[in-house]
């Protein structure tokens, strides 16, 4: 099997949960990745901690980045990460970030932009101010932390941003406006830097995940998905969060270096998007 085939074939069958732990040392293919620097936003839980823990065993320095100090703290100490607490929002948090990346690492290689989604709502009566929220939030964020990072990533030779988005981005979710409204403006501006950052040798591309079993997920289905809800799924079962963070191990690989520019859907067929 190829390396690309393989990063995205790890995953245990089962019914509509999978096995989402770490996987052994010795796996069946090295992305090499090993010495490489990767900062993961959202890291403490969910989507991005499983794509920190991915990283690193294969082998990447990862610095993590997350609100929550107790928790984060305690998962970089097990994976054996940079812990940095800090705010997407928060400008200077950001700073911070680089700062104490280059500090411990010296450089930049792999750029994870992921956080927590705006609150679900619909689009009727929708307040101004929770759009600018969540265009602080989802759109700025990534915009401040790719700049600060931009010159590492020149400079690396491998220079890689990622970004974890959502579904919504190739088909509007229903109550999810302020998603719905805003991350496709993370993926008019990702395209846009795809074409300008190309001939630095920089590839940015956005992984767009479906029904992911984490804890934002437990909100929508707090007893587990009926099989009615899984129905609509194609693969009949929700995905893991581990299945996340092997498409950002790929997509930061010398194996996807004419990558760019694209939205890869991980979402068991859920959309019926074209492109």
């Amino acid at each position: 099997m190829g390396a690309a085939a393989c990063a995205f074939a790890r995953y245990a069958r089962g019914g509509w949960r999978v096995d989402s732990t770490p996987h052994p040392e010795g796996g069946d293919v090295d992305l090499g990745l090993r010495g490489r620097t990767a900062i993961v936003c959202g890291a403490s839980s969910g989507m991005g901690l499983a794509t920190a823990e991915a990283l690193a065993e294969e082998g990447a320095q990862v610095a993590m980045f997350a609100r929550r100090r107790d928790l984060l703290e305690r998962e970089a100490e097990r994976i054996g990460a940079l812990s940095v607490r800090g705010d997407l929002t928060n400008p200077r948090d950001l700073e911070r970030l680089v700062e104490r990346t280059l500090e411990a690492f010296g450089g930049i290689d792999i750029l994870v932009n992921n956080g927590g989604g705006p609150p679900r709502s619909p689009a009727l009566d929708l307040d101004p101010a929770s759009v600018e929220a969540a265009v602080e939030l989802l759109l700025l964020s990534a915009i401040r932390l790719t700049n600060l990072c931009r010159p590492h990533l020149e400079r690396s030779g491998h220079g890689r941003v990622i970004n974890i988005e959502s579904s919504s981005v190739r088909e509007p979710v229903d109550n999810l406006v302020l998603s719905n409204a805003v991350r496709p403006g993370v993926i008019g501006w990702a395209k846009t830097l795809a074409r300008e950052l190309g001939p630095t040798g920089v590839t940015v591309n956005t992984i767009a995940p479906g029904r992911i079993d984490t804890e934002r997920l437990a909100e929508v289905y707090p007893t587990g998905p009926t099989e009615q809800d899984l129905a609509k799924i194609p693969m009949r079962r929700l995905g893991t969060p581990r299945e996340i963070g092997d498409v950002v191990c790929f997509l930061a690989s010398d194996q996807a270096a004419y990558v760019t520019g694209t939205v890869v859907p991980v979402d068991g067929g859920l959309t019926r998007s074209l492109l």
